[in-house]
């Protein structure tokens, strides 16, 4: 053994100055990429990491959801009036079943398991397809690559329908760009989200002080609410780690609020409103009112705006720390603070519009006024982080003009601050705000966006459980029907607002629709004119000794752009 080691010693010796140089060489680029390793999200947390991560979510994922009951009754009864105390009880029940259906079913539980490495959105589920059928634009992917990650993914039978449905994806150049404007329709509305969430948030917030100044004029209000804006966005550059801290204790304490808010006012007012946990009621709702039942679709469908920005989130925390925050937190909380709500109108047939305000118990209503006001501002970080996310993700796939992407965190890949990005929200989100100058208007805006959102998703989905996941197509009907029931339901009520607001988030996805596309296309001629023009190893060795080529000792290794589709898994590539 110990002649081993002699040997071992003398034949590291002998191996020269040069070996020992690129040792040393490479002992930097090893500790990189420890540093680079443990920037990634761990798969595996303590239960106590867990718990800080799940609390900080609170703060950056569900503000925008948690101040839903801020506005929902207001655009679903938009006369301020209701007429039948059941009407109450049929739009409580359809608030419940759509918070059970699609944020804690569909996406806390399904579409959150589709993340992309952590990364999540309608770009993430984008990336994973691509990755399991040929259907991106620009072929950079070498066929040694492919070859790799068939190890690590499941076959499925060549006449199955997943395969079938892969063949006919990849077949025609048309069917890939289809799918890919498919994809940048869904991310450009949550941009949208992005400018309208501040808005209707910070507006219906501060829209309390008219509860006991009836006389303020309204541009009073907006002008709190842009200045409450703009301190906002000027606060990104701290980045998610520090804002969630500050924002967090924030959140749960609203959430702690307005759920002891409810269960004060289902006591006092009226508890017959826990019926509205029969599903029955939907029905004798649309019975009873008809086409203004559908109609008030979309002032209902608000209460479940800020689930798309939970899953475009999902880079900034785990999907098991978003799960115990949702289903302990969130979702009891907002199912207490909808009942009371509903308790209070129940007794109130008039006070619709300012049923949030008016139920609070006087004696704790500017406490509770400073905490909705705080939670307002907080509800939008959701978004804004979603779009930071979002944008990160287009640049990775050449979609989106190259803009300063900050890390503002050491330990997560996916915190980051875009400071470009975050100014346009800022003065687009002023223009919406100063513009409309009404909750309603901008909740028939942000409802049309959710919803669109919500579609893209679910087809995206759809592929994924047959391509990556190869569920068995009974899972993937009874996934297909629930959330496009739900979702058709809510866009035909929603679409036809287009002119009463609705056609804000539609111009703004058009705009953003169009400049990412052109890029992208743009992406495609170059890489196309780099793939032509580039110069082979080849043609390089076939020059001859005479060019005065000195060979040094090492390698070298060029990053590019471009991906070589020879079989020689190393090019050199000529810079001119």
């Amino acid at each position: 053994m110990a002649s081993r080691t002699e040997m071992d010693e003398d034949s590291d010796n002998n191996k020269g100055s040069m070996w020992v140089l690129d040792q040393k060489l490479d002992q930097p680029m090893d500790e990189e990429a420890g540093r680079l390793r443990n920037m990634y999200r761990e798969k595996k947390f303590s239960a106590l990491l867990l718990l800080r991560l799940a609390f900080q979510s609170l703060g950056v994922v569900y503000g925008d959801l948690g101040t839903s009951p801020l506005y929902v009754f207001y655009n679903t009864f938009p006369s301020g009036e209701v007429k039948d105390p059941e009407d109450v009880v049929g739009a409580l029940s359809l608030i419940i079943y759509s918070l059970t259906l699609i944020p804690l079913l569909k996406y806390v539980f399904v579409v959150c398991r589709a993340n992309d490495n952590g990364q999540g959105g309608t770009f993430a589920l984008y990336s994973l397809l691509c990755r399991h059928a040929k259907i991106k634009t620009i072929p950079n992917q070498h066929r040694t690559d492919e070859q790799l990650t068939t190890y690590s993914r499941s076959t499925f039978h060549e006449h199955s329908f997943a395969a079938k449905t892969k063949r006919w994806l990849e077949k025609y150049a048309f069917r890939k760009n289809a799918l890919l404007i498919l994809v940048l329709v869904g991310t450009c509305m949550v941009i949208g989200d992005g400018i309208l969430t501040p808005a209707i948030s910070v507006l219906s917030s501060v829209g309390g002080i008219k509860v006991v100044q009836p006389g303020m004029n309204n541009g009073v209000v907006v002008l709190v609410a842009v200045i409450i804006l703009i301190g906002l966005f000027s606060m990104q550059h701290y980045g998610t780690d520090r804002v969630g801290w500050l924002f967090a204790p924030i959140v749960l304490l609203w959430f702690l609020v307005i759920g002891g808010i409810g269960i004060f006012n289902i006591w006092k007012y009226d508890s017959s409103v826990l019926k509205a946990f029969s599903p029955l009621h939907i029905f004798y709702y649309f019975k009873r009112r008809g086409k203004e039942g559908w109609v008030s679709l979309g002032g209902i469908m608000l209460s479940i705006t800020g689930t798309e920005a939970l899953f475009a989130d999902l880079a900034h925390f785990p999907v098991s720390a978003i799960q115990i925050a949702f289903t302990m937190v969130v979702f009891p909380c907002l199912l207490l603070a909808y009942s009371g709500q509903a308790a209070y109108i129940m007794d109130n047939k008039t006070h619709v519009h300012d049923a949030f305000y008016l139920s609070i118990p006087e004696s704790i209503y500017w406490p509770v006024f400073l905490i909705a006001t705080a939670a307002a501002i907080v509800a939008s970080q959701a978004t804004i982080s979603a779009t930071f996310s979002i944008i990160k993700q287009a640049l990775a796939l050449g979609c989106f003009p190259r803009v300063k992407v900050v890390h503002t965190s050491k330990k997560f890949l996916g915190q980051i601050y875009v400071p470009d990005i975050n100014w346009i929200l800022m003065i687009l989100c002023i223009a919406v705000t100063a513009g409309f100058k009404n909750q309603s208007q901008i909740g028939n805006a942000y409802g049309t966006a959710v919803v669109i959102v919500m579609l893209v998703t679910t087809f995206l989905m759809i592929l994924i459980m047959l391509l990556v996941w190869h569920c068995h197509w009974i899972l993937v009907l009874i996934f297909t029907v629930l959330s496009l029931v739900v979702e058709f339901t809510y866009f035909s009520a929603v679409i036809v607002k287009v002119n009463q607001g609705g056609w804000v988030p539609l111009v703004i996805a058009a705009a953003f629709l169009l400049i990412m596309y052109v890029w992208h296309y743009g992406t495609v001629k170059r890489y196309q004119f780099e793939m032509h023009s580039k110069v082979s190893m080849a043609w390089i060795l076939g020059l001859g000794p005479s060019l005065g080529l000195v060979r040094v000792p090492g390698g070298v290794q060029t990053l590019m752009s471009i991906v070589s589709m020879a079989s020689k898994p190393i090019s050199l590539e000529m810079v001119r």
